[in-house]
């Protein structure tokens, strides 16, 4: 599709003249005669760019250009003037015009500035689709929970985003650190500045330091260049060390004046440099009991542990499982391009009754592997990796109730009663917690002759 563009001249010949030749550069472009024409047009119609004339009676280009500002800011005005009146023009670009062309000019002068323009204008669109669309998936939203024990993280993000407090995320593998982290930094003033995630336990040691805080050229053998470490790519962003708990004490200490100093010296250099950066630490493993065994300096602990949160285990919020599991089915389905409405009360109950020793992590992977391998519309107990269910039939010689079907009800019921009173007794909203279509909830309700109005009260 070509880029539009809006010419205003008051000289309508030489208005229609430049629009001709525009066209025939492949560009749809629209001629008006005055600036009142020009905003008309652009209220009524999308333009990618406007090359207007300075020199105009009632609103001259000056004014068209202060108002498409305050208007469309994203959309590059362009100047046209006589020689004698550059000066002007070159207070108009620092206003915030993209450029201006003396006349009289050529039309490959006006081409390749047109170029430029809507080249830089595109990039700034897609950067800002971009960041919308990370904050978008970023967003509190993807946080998805409703046991106490999530809320209280919820609540915990939110209390600290807003702020410049160094974070502690402690939590079982899979328990989902990392995006608790990006939750943290894009719902931060910080959000248009760089996200920077570092795993420290998939770092060898030797390689650590200069990963971190970058290098100078000939610091050690291989080092043919300077290179950039992480807290400098994250200046003014938020930088995320994942399982801190690994850290060597070596580069424990030197991280421990990075956070008292609020500077660094990249590995081989004999000056400091100044970085501003957030940071959110994360570990499965229990910090106190490593300072208490010597692994992990204390003084470091403290200055990471401003703030902690803690991020419950899957099996601490089983409630959350039917939720969790519609989230990644939406997601998935897209992705794998796949239809599947939601699941079978077997699969529910399979999934509920299963450790998830893998967290998060592993109830993503089973529902990404049960979608691909569903031959219907509902994902059953027999599109489930077997893991699942071989706990089940371990639990029921543990003597748990024989009874399957009984057991599946009761379950059924719990899931529907739970989504019930979440919802206020509102079917629609209940069914897509739930994952299932609002006339098949219909249908449960009335076979488990559940009582609304009381399940609401309750």
């Amino acid at each position: 599709m070509s880029h539009s563009i809006l010419v205003v001249d008051d000289e309508e010949r030489l208005g229609d003249v430049l629009a001709a030749a525009l066209e025939d550069l492949g560009y749809s472009a629209t001629a008006v005669t005055s600036a009142k024409a020009a905003l008309l047009a652009l209220e009524q119609s999308r333009f990618d760019l406007v090359l207007t004339d300075l020199r105009m009676p009632v609103m001259d280009g000056r004014g068209l250009l202060r108002e498409a500002r305050s208007r469309w800011p994203d959309m590059p005005v362009i100047i046209l003037t006589a020689f004698a009146a550059v000066r002007d023009a070159v207070e108009l670009v620092k206003e915030g015009a993209f450029d201006y062309i003396a006349k009289p000019f050529e039309i490959e002068d006006v081409a390749a500035t047109i170029r430029r323009a809507l080249r830089l204008a595109d990039v700034v669109r897609d950067n800002e689709r971009l960041r919308t669309e990370l904050e978008g998936r970023h967003s509190f939203d993807t946080l998805v929970g409703n046991s106490a024990s999530f809320r209280r993280v919820i609540e915990q993000v939110t209390e600290v985003c807003e702020t410049r407090a160094t974070v502690m995320l402690n939590g079982e593998s899979g328990t989902g650190k990392e995006l608790v982290a990006r939750a943290i930094h894009f719902n931060s003033p910080r959000r248009t500045r760089p996200f920077i995630a570092v795993n420290c336990a998939a770092i060898p040691e030797t390689l650590l330091e200069s990963e971190l805080f970058g290098h100078v050229k000939g610091a050690f053998t291989g080092a043919v260049s300077n290179r950039i470490g992480r807290f400098a790519a994250a200046d003014g962003g938020t930088l995320f060390l994942d399982e801190i708990g690994d850290m060597p004490l070596a580069i424990q200490a030197k991280l421990l004046r990075v956070v008292q100093e609020r500077s660094f010296e990249p590995v081989g250099a004999n000056r400091s440099q100044a970085v501003d950066v957030r940071l959110v630490a994360a570990t499965h493993k229990d910090i106190r009991q490593a300072v208490e065994q010597g692994n992990f300096r204390e003084d470091l602990f403290y200055r990471l542990n401003v703030f902690p949160i803690r991020l419950p285990a899957l099996r601490e919020r089983s409630e959350d499982i039917p939720l969790l599991a519609a989230h990644f089915l939406a997601a998935l389905s897209e992705a794998v391009g796949k239809r599947v409405s939601g699941f079978s009360p077997a699969a529910l109950a399979a999934m509920a009754s299963h450790g998830w020793p893998g967290n998060i992590r592993e109830l993503h992977n089973c529902i990404e592997r049960a979608l691909i391998v569903a031959k219907t519309a509902v994902i059953d107990v027999q599109d489930l990796p077997r893991d699942l269910f071989e706990g089940q039939r371990r639990a029921g010689r543990d003597g748990l109730p024989q009874d399957l079907d009984a057991e599946l009800e009761r379950i059924e019921r719990e899931f529907i009663l739970e989504a019930l009173r979440r919802s206020d007794g509102v079917q629609v909203k209940a069914a897509r917690m739930l994952g299932i279509a609002e006339r098949s909830l219909w249908h449960r309700i009335k076979k488990l002759d559940i009582r609304l109005n009381r399940t609401v009260a309750d």
